[in-house]
């Protein structure tokens, strides 16, 4: 445990560096596992959330209507007013695009899932090495003659974490 405390001050910078590269490798790691589907979906969301795809739609429309309202006179238009194709046509590319979209987001929600996982792990660890530090803190101002029962927010610090507590709150908020 003091090992983690004073690898902070000792300037170690190479044993601090594969707990670094583990927490920032979590996205990474979901990428590599990604099913052939995500990575699809991945792609997908990635080029049609851009301005080049919104652009390429309007003139995609825009010219449809002219075509299909007679405006260009060497092309027989095959869809009038109402458009009842181009319709369809844009109904079904937003389901398919909404669907692409959803099996990102889950992805990408199970991977912040993770990392707030291992956050609130690294939290109690972190929790857990402050309260040792005040106990060895609070021995000391004792032997050193120091009257420290007239704190009872120190008190309230130097009772350990309860993780089934925490636990019981958490759960108590979502369900």
């Amino acid at each position: 445990m003091f090992k983690n405390i004073f690898s902070l001050f000792n300037g170690n910078q190479k044993e601090d560096q594969p707990h670094k590269k583990m927490l920032n490798s979590i996205k990474a790691k979901a990428n590599a596992k990604r099913t052939t589907t995500e990575r699809v979906a991945d792609f997908m969301t990635a080029r049609f959330g851009s301005m080049a795809f919104l652009t390429f739609n309007v003139l995609v429309f825009f010219f449809w209507i002219f075509i299909h309202t007679g405006q260009i006179s060497f092309i027989a238009p095959f869809d009038p007013f109402p458009f009842s194709l181009l319709t369809t046509i844009v109904s079904l590319e937003a389901i398919i695009l909404a669907v692409f979209v959803l099996i990102s987001q889950n992805r990408s929600s199970k991977v912040d899932d993770l990392r707030d996982e291992v956050q609130l792990q690294v939290n109690l660890i972190i929790a857990k090495e402050v309260t040792k530090m005040l106990k060895m803190t609070e021995m000391l101002l004792e032997k050193n003659g120091i009257d420290l029962s007239k704190d009872p927010e120190l008190k309230k610090l130097l009772k350990p974490i309860s993780e089934e507590e925490i636990e019981k709150k958490l759960e108590e908020e979502i369900l």
